[in-house]
């Protein structure tokens, strides 16, 4: 019996990365391969790079897809057929998902890289740990940036406008930084790693890494330090219960490089219980993500499972 696969591909900036897996047992891969992106060569030239990158996979397996999943760095907009709200810039405006399908010759679907993390840490990762049977998982990312996807009864949901799970961009702090979406004081302004790093830099006159500001917080030496880790933590709490209180999640799962910031799941749980529309108490499983930096490819196949 031939092995039925599924194609994944994670779009990104300086990468672009393939993994097929098997259908019956998407945790095994059957190929995985990379190669570089080259987006400042352009929109047109990201797509033939991703027609190399499948051909030389095609070659691998002897076969070509018939329809692969894409984790890509914005959305499509389901009004236009086009891209929007993309880091690699380029790709905004282009309607990529048409010229992927004529390019390739395959069917596609195209989801942001947010949504299939929370996808795929849903079907194949942490929460299968924590909670099998969840019907709705919320996934953040916090890094650079912040993002979010929603995964309900094991689909992706985008919504109207294809900005569903679009936590970064909801204002935290009402009169804060002024944020590239137009808004001032976005969850991506306040408890971004990047954020919480000008923060330190403003009030301290010293521009410090993320995991050193961690480090200089805990001599209690550092006063600045301390009142920027006060701040994640508490703006943590703040944002996290106003997620519950709107989607009230079985599960949620943070990834990102502050996510592996272990104060998030200890006071910054606790913080949650100060904010949340239910009598302090809060039971919902916040953890770790288990797929590492998987999760964007394999969530991107799984758009097909």
């Amino acid at each position: 019996m031939k092995q039925e696969l599924l194609w994944g591909i994670d779009l990104g900036g300086t990468k672009i990365e393939c993994a097929v897996l098997d259908k019956q047992n998407p945790s095994k891969v059957v190929v995985r391969e990379r190669i570089d992106t080259e987006s400042t060569k352009g929109y047109q030239h990201i797509v033939s790079q991703i027609k190399v990158l499948v051909d030389r996979v095609s070659g691998i397996l002897g076969e070509k897809p018939t329809a692969i999943g894409f984790a890509t760095p914005g959305v499509l907009n389901p009004l236009t057929n086009t891209m929007k709200n993309c880091n690699t810039v380029c790709l905004n405006g282009q309607p990529l998902a048409t010229d992927l399908t004529n390019t390739l010759n395959c069917e596609v679907k195209l989801a942001n890289d947010a949504n299939c993390f929370a996808l795929a840490e849903t079907l194949l990762g942490a929460v299968q740990d924590v909670n099998p049977k969840a019907e709705v998982v919320f996934g953040v990312i916090m890094g650079t940036g912040v993002g979010g996807g929603l995964v309900v009864h094991g689909k992706i949901i985008e919504g109207l406008h294809g900005i569903g799970g679009e936590w970064g961009h909801n204002i935290l702090e009402e009169g804060g930084e002024a944020c590239y979406c137009g808004k001032s004081g976005c969850v991506e302004t306040v408890i971004s790693g990047t954020a919480l790093e000008r923060y330190y830099e403003k009030n301290s006159g010293t521009k410090m890494k993320l995991k050193d500001i961690l480090l200089a917080a805990q001599s209690s030496q550092d006063a600045v330090a301390e009142a920027t880790v006060e701040r994640l933590v508490d703006y943590f709490g703040r944002g996290m219960s106003t997620l519950i209180n709107v989607i009230d999640p079985d599960v949620i799962v943070i990834g990102g490089g502050v996510g592996n910031v272990d104060l998030l799941y200890t006071e910054g749980y606790e913080r949650i219980k100060r904010y949340i529309f239910n009598s302090g108490e809060v039971h919902t499983p916040v953890v770790k993500p288990k797929l590492g930096d998987s999760a964007g490819v394999f969530g991107a196949a799984m758009l097909f499972s």
